[in-house]
C-alpha cells in the first residue's frame, strides 16, 4: 500500500481486513504471502563467471590482438612452422589479454557485493499479532497485514503505519535511510502533504530503521522489494555503473588506432603487389602471405600491448599514495576521474558534521538587580568526548565552570534528568553513545562543566581513563540524587520531569522545549549569587528574546532546564507538580561542523571544483551549517542557491537548469532526489563525485562518476563507492583530488611515450616495406619492446612529481584528448625519427659496418631477386641475424633516451634532470640489463632471433639514439614560446584524435 501514510488507521486495517485485536488469521497470512510475497530482499541473479570473462574481451583493440594471434599461428602453419616456434607470438599475445581479463573479472565481481549488504539491514525477528495471540516470528515471514509491536532498540523489520502508541511519544533513528541527524518523533495521524517524502511520512516506520524512544504497534503496509529498503535495491540495480574520463579517451584512441592500424595494413599489402611475384617468394599467393605476415607484424607494432598493464600499474600506485592520505580507492578508474571532478554532492551529516549532537551555547540570567541581564557562555568539543572548554561572553575561559550556581544545576539536570548513556569505546578508541543525541550532548555539558568545591577538578578529571571519565560526573550526580519517580516526555507537554531526593529534600528537576519550561516558570535563578527572584514580564521577554535569537539566527537546537523544591517526603508526582518552577537556564546545541571542512571548501573553490551540501534535514538548519563553513561566501544571497526537493522539482525545466547551475544547498532529500540531482548534473557535462554514508546515498554513489562514503559509514555505502574516507575527513577528498590531477599528467606523459614509440615502429615496418628492404624487425621483437622496454620506463613516468599549482587550475574537461594538436606534431615527429634511426641501423649494417657485407643500397633493396641474378655474395647474409639486432637495440636505446624526454611535458632536462624520478632512472638501468640478456644469454638470443653486438656496433646504436633528446629539447623551447603556441592554434583547436560526444545521456 503506497498511501497508507494518507490514510486514516481504520483505513488502513479495512484495506488489509485485519482486526487490530486478533490480527491476521492463518488463511489470511498465506493468501497475503501469494499477493505480496515474502519479506527479503530478492536475490539477484548474478552475472555468469563465463559472461564476465567475454565482456573483458569486448574491446576493439583485443579483438584486433586476438585476429593477430590467430592469424600469425595460421601463418606459422602455412610456413610448415611447428612446436615452440608456431605457438611463441600468438600465446605472448593470449597470456597479455588473459592477465587483463582476470583483473576485470575480479573487480567487477567485488561491485555486486552491495546489493548483498543491504540485507545486513533488515531485522531477523518481530513480535507480532496473529489468531489473537503474540508471538516471536523470523522478519522474513511477516506479510501485509500483520500487527507488530516495536519498542526501544528494535530494528522496525518493515514498512509499518503506525496504529496505536503506548507511550508518550516514539522516536525513530531514519539516519541511514534519510540522512536526517535527529531522530523523528513519529504519529498516529494522517499525513496530507502532496508529494511526501520520507521525513514528511510521520505514522510510518520504515523498514531497517531503529527505536530509539517509546513503544508503539503498527500494521505491516510493505515487504520485501515494497519497502524503502527495497526501493534503494531498485535503485542500485537500475544504476549502470559510468565510464570514466580516462577510459572514453582510450576507447577513443584504440577505436582510432584500429582504423589507422587497418589503412596501413592494407596499404603495405597493396603497395607490395608487385612483389608478390618475387622469385625468392615461390610463387605470387606465398608471396601475398609473405607481405600480409608483415601487414600482421605492422599490427602487433602499432598497438601498444602494455598500454592497459601499464594505465592499471600507474592507477594501483596512485591507490598506495592515496591510501597514506586516508583514500582508500576500491576502484581503480576514479584515481584518474578525481583528476577532473567538477562537482562534489556532499552528504551533510556525518560528513561535513561530526553527527555529534554538542552543546555549544548556555544562556542564563546574572542578576536581576541591574535590569533583565542575560549571560551567554560558549562551549567548545564536537565530540562526544567530554573534552571542551567554556568561555564567557567576553572570551575569558571560565577555570571552574561548577562554582557558577546556574552552571551547576544545568549540569546537576542534565546528568538526572537524562535516560541516555556515554560510554567509551576501547576497540574503536572513540565515546560511543546509547540513546538520543541530544540526551547524550547533555551527559557530555555535565562533564565539561565538572564538579564543585574542588580546586584540583579540572586536572584531577583529567588523570582518570577513558573508561571512568566517560560519566564520572555523571555518575557522581546520580549517587548524590536518589530518582523517586519519572514523568515521561509527551508531546503536548513537550518537557520531561524528574523527582529525586538529596539528604531528606526532595527537588524536581524538568527540561523540554523553551517555550514549554518559561510558560510554566514563576521563579528565575540568578548566576551571581544563586538566588531565586520573581520571574517577571521583562525578564520573560529577555528570555523569549534569547531563545529565538538562538533558534532562528543560529538555528540551534533549544531546551530549557527549571526545579522545583518538593514537599519533604513526597513520592510521586503528576502534571499539576509542573508549575511555579524556578527557571536555571537555556542550552544550545548542533551537529557541529567538521574543523577542517571550511579550509577544505576554500580549497575546493579555488580549485574550480563547486560543492553542494545535500541533506534529508531542514532548510533552516542546513543554510546555518553552509553559514558556517563558508559555503555561502561566494554568493552575496543564496536565496536562489538554496532549494528544497519540493521546490526545485516544481521549477520549470529553463529554471531548473539554471537553478543547477548555481546550486550550494539541496535539502529535505530522499534517495530518489540524490541519484536524480546527480543524473541532472551529469547532463551537464559535469564530472560529479558524491559523497554520502548512508543506505540511503548507496543508489546515487554508484550512479555518480565517482561514489566516495566514509569510513564509518554503512557498508551498503562502501561496496557502492568507488572510493572510501578512512578518517571519515571532507579534507582527505580535496588531498585526493590533488593526486588524482597529478596521477592524470603522469598518466599522459607515459601515454604519449608509448604513442610516439609505437609512431617509431610502424614508420620503420612501413618504410622498409615500401623500401622493399628484408624484414627489419619479427613480431616477437615487436612484442619484447612493447611489453618489456616500453612498459617499465612508462610504469616509472608514473612516479614523476606531482606540480605545485596543481591544485590551483580548473578541472580539465573531460573530453580533453590524450593527444591532441601541437603535441601529436611533437610525437609525430619524434616517433619519425625513431622509426628512421632503427632503418637507419638496418641499412649501416648491411652497407657500412665493418663486420657486414658492405653491400650497395640496390642490392639491399632489390634482396628478393638474389636468388636469381649472379652476385658476389651468399644471398644467405640476409638471413643473418646482426641487422636485426642491430635495428632493435637502436629501437631500445633510443626509447631510453625517449622516456626521460617525458620527465615533463615542456621543462627541459636541464630544469628537471633524470635523478628527479630515480624510479625512472632504475627502470631504464634494469630494461637495459634486461635487453643484453637476450642478447648475450645463447637461449634467449636464439628465442628473439638476435646476436650479440661489438663495441663498434654500440657505438654506432648510441650515435643514431640519442639525437633524439636533442630533437624533443628544440620541440620543448618551441612550446615553451610564443611560434610553438600560434603553431597549435593553426594545427587544429580540434583534436585530431576523434572524440565522440562526451555524455549520451
Amino acid at each position: 500500500m503506497e498511501d497508507a501514510y494518507a490514510r486514516s488507521i481504520s483505513e488502513v486495517l479495512e484495506a488489509f481486513r485485519v482486526d487490530p485485536t486478533k490480527g491476521l488469521a492463518d488463511l489470511q497470512v498465506a493468501e497475503n504471502a501469494r499477493t505480496y510475497g515474502r519479506n527479503v530482499l530478492p536475490q539477484e541473479g548474478s552475472t555468469p563467471f563465463w559472461k564476465l570473462i567475454l565482456k573483458q574481451f569486448d574491446d576493439l583493440v583485443v579483438k584486433i590482438l586476438i585476429a593477430a594471434a590467430v592469424i600469425s599461428f595460421i601463418l606459422a602453419l602455412i610456413d610448415g612452422e611447428t612446436g615452440f616456434a608456431a605457438f611463441l607470438e600468438p600465446s605472448v599475445i593470449l597470456l597479455i589479454l588473459a592477465a587483463n581479463a582476470a583483473v576485470g573479472v575480479i573487480t567487477e565481481t567485488n561491485a555486486e557485493k552491495a546489493l548483498e549488504e543491504l540485507r545486513a539491514y533488515q531485522a531477523d525477528v518481530a513480535t507480532v499479532l496473529r489468531n489473537g495471540c503474540f508471538s516471536i516470528l523470523p522478519a522474513t515471514e511477516l506479510v501485509p497485514g500483520d500487527i507488530v509491536d516495536v519498542g526501544v532498540g528494535c530494528k522496525v523489520p518493515a514498512d509499518m503505519r503506525m496504529i496505536e502508541m503506548f507511550s508518550n511519544q516514539l522516536r525513530v533513528d531514519q539516519a541511514i535511510l534519510t540522512g536526517e541527524s535527529c531522530s523523528v518523533a513519529k504519529e498516529l495521524d494522517s499525513t496530507v502533504t502532496t508529494n511526501a517524502v520520507y521525513q514528511d511520512k510521520t505514522n510510518i516506520l520504515f523498514s531497517g530503521t531503529v527505536v530509539v524512544a517509546g513503544r508503539a504497534r503498527a500494521v505491516v503496509v510493505g515487504v520485501g522489494s515494497n519497502t524503502a529498503m527495497g526501493s534503494i535495491r531498485d535503485a542500485m540495480l537500475r544504476t549502470e555503473d559510468e565510464i570514466t574520463p580516462l577510459k572514453k579517451k582510450l576507447d577513443e584512441f584504440g577505436t582510432f588506432l584500429a582504423k589507422v592500424i587497418a589503412g596501413i595494413c592494407v596499404l603495405v599489402w597493396v603497395v607490395n603487389i608487385g612483389h608478390f611475384h618475387d622469385p625468392s617468394h615461390g610463387g605470387f599467393l606465398r608471396g601475398a602471405i609473405h607481405y600480409f605476415k608483415i601487414a600482421v607484424a605492422l599490427a602487433v607494432a602499432a598497438i601498444p600491448e602494455g598500454l592497459p598493464a601499464v594505465v592499471t600499474t600507474c592507477l594501483a600506485l596512485g591507490t598506495k599514495r592515496m591510501a597514506r592520505l586516508n583514500a582508500i580507492v576500491r576502484s581503480l578508474p576514479s584515481v584518474e576521474t578525481l583528476g577532473c571532478t567538477t562537482v562534489i554532492c556532499s552528504d551533510k551529516t556525518g560528513t561535513l558534521t561530526t553527527n555529534m549532537m554538542s552543546v555549544s551555547k548556555i544562556c542564563v540570567v546574572s542578576s536581576v538587580h541591574r535590569g533583565p541581564v542575560s549571560t551567554e557562555y560558549t562551549v567548545t568539543g564536537t565530540t562526544y568526548a567530554p573534552e571542551g572548554i567554556i568561555f564567557d561572553a567576553a572570551g575569558l575561559q571560565l577555570e571552574f565552570p561548577a562554582q557558577f550556581p546556574c552552571l551547576l544545576h544545568i549540569a546537576m539536570c542534565s546528568a538526572l534528568c537524562n535516560e541516555s548513556t556515554l560510554q567509551y569505546n576501547p576497540d574503536k578508541g572513540n565515546y560511543d553513545k546509547i540513546g538520543e543525541s541530544t540526551e547524550v550532548s547533555l551527559r557530555v555539558l555535565a562533564e565539561k562543566v565538572g564538579l564543585p568545591g574542588f580546586d584540583s577538578m579540572p586536572s584531577a578529571l583529567n588523570m582518570l581513563s577513558k573508561h571512568e571519565r566517560a560519566s564520572y560526573c555523571n555518575r557522581y550526580w546520580e549517587q548524590q540524587f536518589k530518582k523517586i519517580a519519572v514523568l515521561e516526555f509527551s508531546r503536548d507537554r513537550k518537557m520531561m520531569s524528574v523527582l529525586c531526593s538529596r539528604k531528606q529534600q526532595e527537588i524536581l528537576f524538568s527540561k523540554g522545549a523553551p517555550e514549554s519550561i518559561i510558560a510554566r516558570c514563576s521563579n528565575i535563578l540568578c548566576n551571581d549569587d544563586g538566588s531565586a527572584v520573581p520571574l517577571t514580564a521583562d525578564i520573560r521577554a529577555e528570555l523569549e528574546s534569547r531563545f529565538h535569537s538562538l533558534a532562528g539566527e543560529e538555528t540551534l537546537r533549544c531546551l530549557a532546564f527549571a526545579l522545583k523544591r518538593m514537599p519533604t517526603g513526597q513520592q510521586t508526582i503528576s502534571f499539576d507538580d509542573e508549575t511555579n518552577l524556578t527557571f536555571i537556564g537555556l542550552v544550545g546545541m548542533l551537529d557541529p561542523p567538521r574543523e577542517e571542512v571550511k579550509n577544505a571548501i576554500l580549497t575546493c573553490m579555488a580549485a574550480g571544483i563547486r560543492v553542494i551540501v545535500v541533506t534529508g534535514d531542514n532548510k533552516s538548519t542546513a543554510e546555518s551549517l553552509c553559514r558556517r563553513i563558508g559555503a555561502f561566501d561566494h554568493v552575496e544571497d543564496f536565496a536562489g542557491c538554496s532549494f528544497t526537493a519540493s521546490e526545485f522539482e516544481s521549477l520549470p525545466p529553463t529554471q531548473r537548469a539554471l537553478a543547477l547551475q548555481r546550486m550550494v544547498l539541496f535539502t529535505r532529500v530522499e534517495p530518489s532526489h540524490k541519484r536524480m540531482l546527480v543524473e541532472a548534473l551529469q547532463h551537464q557535462n559535469e564530472v560529479v563525485a558524491m559523497t554520502g554514508d548512508g543506505v540511503n546515498d548507496a543508489p546515487a554513489l554508484k550512479k555518480a562518476d565517482i561514489g566516495i562514503a566514509m569510513g564509518s559509514g554503512t557498508a551498503v555505502a562502501k561496496s557502492a563507492s568507488d572510493m572510501v574516507l578512512a578518517d571519515d575527513n571532507f579534507a582527505s577528498i580535496v588531498a585526493a583530488v590533488a593526486e588524482g590531477r597529478a596521477i592524470y599528467n603522469n598518466t599522459k606523459q607515459f601515454i604519449r611515450y608509448m604513442i610516439s614509440s609505437n609512431i617509431g615502429e610502424v614508420v620503420c615496418i612501413f618504410v622498409a616495406a615500401v623500401l622493399g628492404m628484408p624484414e627489419t624487425l619479427v613480431p616477437v621483437q615487436l612484442l619484447w619492446v612493447n611489453l618489456v622496454t616500453d612498459g617499465l620506463p612508462a610504469t616509472a613516468i608514473g612516479f614523476n612529481k606531482q606540480d605545485s599549482n596543481v591544485m590551483m587550475s580548473r578541472p580539465r574537461k573531460v573530453g580533453e584528448a590524450v593527444v591532441t594538436g601541437w603535441l601529436f606534431f611533437r610525437y609525430l615527429v619524434i616517433g619519425a625519427y625513431v622509426g628512421l634511426a632503427t632503418i637507419a641501423g638496418f641499412i649501416w649494417w648491411f652497407v657500412y659496418s665493418d663486420g657486414g657485407p658492405k653491400l650497395p643500397y640496390y642490392e639491399l633493396v632489390n634482396f628478393d631477386t638474389c636468388s636469381t641474378r649472379e652476385t658476389t655474395y651468399s644471398c644467405t647474409v640476409f638471413e643473418d641475424r646482426h641487422p636485426s639486432t642491430v635495428s632493435m637495440t637502436v629501437l631500445v636505446v633510443v626509447e631510453m633516451f625517449n622516456a626521460l624526454n617525458n620527465l615533463s611535458e615542456n621543462q627541459s632536462l636541464i630544469v628537471i634532470p633524470p635523478w628527479s624520478n630515480l624510479w625512472l632512472v632504475g627502470s631504464i638501468v634494469l630494461t637495459m640489463i634486461l635487453h643484453l640478456l637476450i642478447l648475450y644469454v645463447e637461449p634467449l638470443s636464439i628465442l628473439f632471433s638476435v646476436t650479440p653486438l661489438s663495441w663498434s656496433e654500440w657505438k654506432v646504436v648510441i650515435n643514431l639514439s640519442f639525437p633524439v633528446i636533442i630533437i624533443d629539447e628544440i620541440l620543448k623551447l618551441l612550446s615553451r614560446n610564443v611560434r610553438g603556441r600560434r603553431f597549435n592554434l593553426r594545427f587544429g583547436k580540434r583534436d585530431l584524435l576523434p572524440k565522440r560526444e562526451i555524455r549520451d545521456r
